[in-house]
């Protein structure tokens, strides 16, 4: 009896593959073993950067705040432990939206806590 193989399931998965590759530089983008290498590696490296992504924010969001209470005369450290001291329920990314967008909405903040 012949050898059966289910052509149509690995044309797909191989068309998957390239399908995600479509934008790649080279063989990357038409070679299937090469594009499989490229596909996964991109899929770690967004993976990854998911994570890291919520980091820089972060970061960047102290760095505004930090700059903004620097204009009024506090630190960071010191103008955060006073939002939390005085129940100022505004996360990071709202007072840093605040310092960078709306001065004068993060004055008043920074008047409230002193």
């Amino acid at each position: 009896m012949p050898r059966s193989v289910n052509a149509v399931a690995s044309r797909a998965r191989r068309k998957k593959i390239i399908k995600q590759a479509k934008g790649y530089f080279g063989r990357r983008k038409n070679v299937y073993t090469v594009a499989k290498n490229a596909v996964d590696k991109a899929m770690q490296y967004a993976y990854r950067d998911r994570r890291n992504k919520k980091r820089t924010f972060r970061a960047l969001w102290i760095t505004r705040i930090n700059a903004g209470a620097r204009m009024h005369g506090m630190s960071y450290s010191q103008f955060m432990g006073k939002v939390k001291s005085n129940k100022i329920g505004l996360n990071r990314k709202v007072l840093a939206d605040l310092a960078m967008n709306h001065p004068e909405a993060f004055k008043a903040v920074v008047d409230k806590v002193k």
